[in-house]
């Protein structure tokens, strides 16, 4: 499981109509360099590394139905026994624990409210190699209508150790690993409430978070390569943030952390 506990964010990728023009966003955005045999190798997946060390991926779209979209991976040490918690506590698998030698076992599932995050039991890829640093992953939480309903499942399947943020009246909950003492120190994501700031239509999703040196320049940056600010910098308890959209848009969040 490459040292990640059960449940952990341990992976993210973004499925892209045109990967090639993923590329040139992420590269001047975020610096990153790619594989240069992903054809031959994986069939066009896409690692992303940042300082030589893996951070994310990029992912051709062959499916027109297909979301243009980030998503993140939990890990576990056993796919096919976390699918069968994920049924039991009302869940569903959109896709099968399946195996991929080398590399490990994925599968993608949905919570009760349609939020869409994938599972990776790790082999010869074990996940980020780099992560709470500028230029790779750093955190992620699931936008959901009904708090409740999300706190029991992911706790529930995971073991999360949930933890409401007074300050929010029970609208933002973060999440710690099994077994940890819930805190801002062990905390790596967590739920947010959908609520009426945001459009109707907007269904349940998890948003996947990148560190950047400086938020401000990143969204201005952002825009500059055609993609767009959804949510304009903005001061945290954790650092500053900006919710973003590249410019096929795929959405994403930016945190400068102190």
């Amino acid at each position: 499981m490459g040292g990640f506990p059960e449940g952990a964010p341990c992976w993210a990728d973004a499925t892209l109509p045109d990967l090639a023009a993923g590329k040139r966003f992420y590269g001047a955005l975020m610096g990153w360099t790619f594989d240069d045999d992903a054809e031959e190798r994986s069939g066009h997946y896409t690692n992303a590394f940042s300082g030589g060390k893996r951070v994310a991926a990029l992912v051709p779209k062959r499916d027109g139905r297909m979301p243009t979209a980030w998503g993140v991976y939990f890990a576990t040490p056993d796919a096919r026994a976390l699918a069968v918690r994920i049924r039991a506590a009302g869940g569903q698998l959109v896709r099968d624990p399946v195996q991929l030698p080398p590399y490990g076992t994925m599968a993608v599932a949905a919570d009760p409210g349609g939020a869409v995050f994938g599972l990776w039991q790790g082999a010869g890829h074990t996940g980020f190699e780099k992560s709470g640093e500028p230029g790779a992953f750093c955190w992620t939480e699931v936008y959901t209508r009904d708090a409740a309903q999300a706190d029991r499942f992911y706790e529930a399947v995971f073991g999360f150790e949930g933890r409401d943020l007074e300050e929010t009246d029970g609208d933002f909950r973060t999440w710690s690993p099994a077994g940890s003492e819930p805190g801002p120190d062990t905390a790596f994501g967590g739920r947010s409430l959908i609520g009426d700031t945001f459009p109707a239509e907007m269904p349940d999703h998890f948003l996947v978070y990148f560190a950047v040196g400086d938020c401000d320049a990143t969204a201005a940056a952002c825009v500059e390569l055609g993609g767009r600010v959804t949510a304009e910098p903005f001061d945290i308890p954790y650092g500053r943030m900006a919710v973003l959209a590249d410019d096929q848009g795929a959405s994403f969040a930016v945190l400068q952390m102190e």
